[in-house]
């Protein structure tokens, strides 16, 4: 292994951990969250999952798995511990994504294209993954089905993701200047 490989891999392994601890206390202390069981929305709680994402899929991995310790070390109700834990899905989708068309965070346009689809696919493992809850126990969710599973955690999700994109990728683009962050794509 040549001395830059072992540089980008400490790299990867120092941002990671320090993401995931951005993405665990944010849920734990952020005093900007709403809590409709099965949803849940705290402002920015996604912001280190996708940064991570934007590095590699290694570190996407990483702090999706981390920030989900944090919503559950945080006391947050299982069925938003188990959507956290969803957002591995997403993002290994996206982070692969990114490594094969890195040009994707090229442009606002395209980034936002590709947040949307990112969206769409982190509400829906978001819905399937509360499904069971609602179906087990359904005088569980007091707003009915359409309400609770579709608006609030499928509609809500989406547009909780997108605003959560977009202020990591506002974050990310002097990020990526500072840590050299393009080096270590791989």
């Amino acid at each position: 292994m040549n001395q830059k490989t072992m540089h980008n891999n400490i790299l990867k392994v120092v941002m990671a951990g320090l993401l995931c601890a951005v993405g665990i206390i944010i849920p734990m202390f952020s005093p900007l969250k709403i809590v409709i069981p099965p949803a849940s929305f705290t402002v920015a709680s996604h912001v280190a999952v996708f940064i991570a994402m934007f590095i590699s899929p290694a570190v996407g991995i990483s702090v999706a798995l981390g920030t989900t310790l944090g919503f559950l070390i945080g006391g947050f109700p299982i069925e938003v511990v188990l959507r956290a834990l969803t957002h591995v899905i997403f993002t290994t989708i996206g982070a692969f994504w990114i490594k094969k068309q890195p040009e994707i965070l090229a442009s606002v346009k395209k980034s936002t294209l590709f947040a949307a689809i990112i969206s769409l696919i982190h509400a829906a493992c978001e819905v399937l993954v509360v499904l069971p809850f609602y179906v087990a126990d359904p005088s569980k969710y007091a707003n009915g089905f359409f309400v609770a599973i579709i608006l609030l955690v499928g509609v809500g999700s989406v547009i909780h993701s997108m605003v959560d994109f977009a202020i990591s990728y506002l974050v990310w683009q002097p990020l990526k200047k500072t840590f050299g962050v393009r080096t270590i794509q791989a």
